[in-house]
């Protein structure tokens, strides 16, 4: 029996004989089936295959984790230390044995969250090799849920998961696509973890919003007048993405004020009937 790992998105699932016949995750709109088809892996063949975990300290307090070789979407991880306990927030689906001793050297892990569940990816291997972890998982987007664990808690709206690091469900891309506030992050200055729930663009001045990025199909304005209002009370000067580099260094929270006025701009016109 193996935890099996879609190759295209990096879910692990319940361990089974055999791989799903399809995931979870990829046929639905806001993915897509690998252009080879529906392929698996499984821990054991990635590490025989040479994959590992690349990590290192991105900011003061805030350390980056992605896997090499690139693996399913390329995303990254983070881990956010404070005095009162680290939170590993977005998971990758591999872990190696380096990556984990460097964290519990750093202080372990005393809650995982996700931004949504493209991130879901191996979070229940995470939370087993860190004593079981609590993960913190939006009730809105449990459906999504590959492999279930006792670990996992349910939540809505916000949650405090230690002091100063508080989890913002901002709907949007999914039902519960949420964000992470690290009150001291940035020199005290405020920070903001946001997977792609709020995406910062190439430029890394801006951020957009989208229902799916890969398959290019834009958030609505109801959607975006939403995650706006939930991070209003939230001051922030910096922005953390999903992926190496896609980082807003200065100026975060004017940065989303002004990304989601051009973006409205561009979406609020006549609708017009599509030509059959």
């Amino acid at each position: 029996m193996d935890n099996f790992i879609c190759t295209t998105c990096g879910a692990q699932y319940e361990a089974t004989s055999e791989p799903p016949q399809e995931c979870l995750i990829c046929i639905d709109e806001r993915q897509y089936i690998g252009w080879d088809g529906q392929q698996w892996t499984t821990l054991a063949q990635m590490r025989r295959n040479g994959y590992r975990n690349q990590m290192h300290e991105i900011d003061p307090g805030i350390w980056g984790i992605a896997t090499e070789p690139r693996f399913a979407i390329g995303q990254r991880s983070l881990l956010v230390r404070t005095e009162a306990g680290n939170i590993l927030w977005d998971c990758v689906s591999f872990l190696d044995a380096k990556s984990v001793s460097q964290i519990k050297e750093l202080g372990g892990v005393a809650a995982i969250a996700c931004s949504h569940p493209h991130f879901y990816t191996g979070m229940a291997e995470w939370s087993h090799v860190f004593d079981g972890a609590p993960i913190y998982i939006p009730s809105a987007d449990k459906e999504w849920v590959t492999r279930l664990d006792p670990a996992i808690r349910l939540w809505h709206d916000r949650v405090e998961l230690l002091p100063g690091l508080t989890l913002l469900q901002c709907g949007g891309h999914f039902p519960g696509s949420s964000v992470l506030h690290w009150a001291q992050g940035a020199e005290g200055k405020g920070a903001l973890l946001t997977g792609d729930t709020v995406m910062v663009a190439q430029d890394r001045r801006s951020v957009s919003f989208m229902y799916s990025f890969p398959n290019l199909i834009p958030l609505g304005p109801s959607a975006i007048h939403g995650i706006l209002e939930v991070l209003g009370p939230f001051d922030y000067e910096r922005i953390y993405s999903g992926w190496w580099g896609k980082n807003i260094e200065a100026g975060g929270k004017e940065a989303v004020r002004s990304s989601a006025e051009r973006y409205l701009n561009r979406i609020l016109v006549r609708p017009q009937q599509v030509a059959s």
